[in-house]
This record gives C-alpha cells, structure tokens and sequence, in this order.
C-alpha cells in the first residue's frame, strides 16, 4: 500500500496551551480514518495541521510525499457548519475551486453535473442554501470538495448537527462515495458507534496534552451491523480505551 499521510512528532501550542503533543500518525492511500476523543484532546486542531489552516509549533506532516505548508486543493475540509457560500447555488458552490484553479468553462460544467448526480442534488442543483435541509448543504459541501480533485477528505464532526435518521443516511452515502472515489478520509467525530460503523481503523485521542493513546483496526465486514455482539465488543473496547476505570478509588 501507498503512504498517503504522515505525521511526526506533532506538538501544537497557543501561548502556555498545549493543544497537541507527539502526534505519530501513518494513513495509508484510500484508507478511512476515524478519530475520537473528548473535546479538547487536539482531534480539530490536527484535521486543521493536517488542512495546512494551522502550522504545528514543532513536528512535521507529509501529504503524497510533500511537507504541508499551507491549504492545497489535494486536501478538502468538510465543516460541521457545511461552510457554503450563501450566494452562490448549488451548481456554483460545487463549481467554485475548479473556477478559481482557471478549469476551462465547458469543463466546469461537466465536473459540476457530475458531482451534483453523484450526490443525489440533480433537482435541486439552482437551489441556494437557505433553500435547502442540512442534510443536503453536506452532501453539497462535500460535492464542492470532491469536484476539486481533491485525494484526501478531511471532515470535522460533519454530521454532528443533523437529525438521526439523516445522519444515518449520510453516513451510508459517504461510504458509498468512498467506495467509488477510493479517496482518502480522516473524520473526526465524538460517537464511538459512528467510528465503528466508517471506518477501516479508529485512532483513539485523549486530552491534557492533546495526543493519540491507541489506534483499533476495525476488520468487520461492510455493511457492518451495528446490533452484532463483534460491533458491540469494539464498542465496548473503544469505550474502555476513552474512559479508562478510575483505580484511584478502587
């Protein structure tokens, strides 16, 4: 297998904050990557090291090979808030990378009707995103990130605002999208069920420094069945892992 992300000994500091310390994280090409942990344990601010929006203090991270300095458009950000342009439509919000790279028109277009059908939004495609549920404004914000030729997907909570029964929705058309594209995908997310249910391998993170304690291989066949006592022992497993037994009153 490719390498496709690397990090090394990772530290991010704000001030007297450390909001990471000796991060050591290898992904390889078109693997799915959940990471999990409580809030303040660095999971955001390695997806946004990892974007090239935060540099680390101390440490280095390699995208296909090449060091990160900056946002490229190989690495696209799925935001909670959908982060769409609220004047542009549909077709505009997918079309907007490849317009500011200088893609020929006609290309445009083709590049745009097929991320608009691949997501499902072929009737909806003049819409603005006030018109639109949440649901659909992810599945354009990661519409927007796949027409921009991107190979790795970065997304942070993308669906952690959204009703259960979208959600679910969401969860099994990333995975088909995945399937197709065989892209790369770091999520973050807070449910230990959501890891299990995406990904190839969760990478466990706790706080006080923000750092990674554990990475668990997730070798269930797909589609996995969330009520299947193997899913519920990793849940189980993955649970112990976040919150360890206080030995202290034992």
């Amino acid at each position: 297998m490719v390498e496709m992300i690397r990090v090394d000994n990772v530290a991010k500091r704000f001030g007297e904050f450390v909001a990471l310390e000796g991060a050591e994280l290898r992904v390889e090409e078109g693997e799915f990557i959940c990471l999990i942990g409580p809030s303040g344990c660095g999971k955001s601010t390695l997806l946004r090291i990892l974007a090239g929006f935060e540099q680390p203090t101390s440490g280095y991270v390699f995208v296909g090979g090449r060091e990160v300095a900056g946002p490229g458009p190989e690495r696209g950000m799925v935001f909670q808030d959908y982060g769409l342009f609220p004047w542009l439509n549909v077709r505009e919000n997918i079309g907007f990378g490849p317009a500011a790279r200088g893609v020929p028109k006609t290309q445009i277009a083709e590049i745009v009707e097929r991320f608009v059908t691949m997501v499902g939004l072929s009737k909806f495609a003049d819409r603005y995103p006030h018109q639109l549920s949440g649901g659909m404004k992810q599945r354009v914000a990661i519409a927007r990130v796949l027409a921009n030729d991107a190979r790795v997907v970065l997304m942070d909570e993308p669906f952690g605002a959204l009703d259960a029964m979208t959600r679910e929705n969401l969860q099994s058309e990333l995975l088909d999208l995945w399937a197709k594209t065989k892209l790369t995908v770091i999520f973050v997310t807070h449910a230990i069920e959501e890891a299990i249910l995406l990904s190839d391998r969760v990478v466990a993170m706790a706080a006080g420094p923000g750092r990674i304690v554990a990475e668990t291989t997730i070798d269930l066949p797909r589609p996995r069945d969330v009520a299947s006592p193997e899913f519920n022992a990793l849940r189980r497993s993955l649970s112990e892992q976040l919150h360890p037994p206080d030995l202290t009153h034992a």
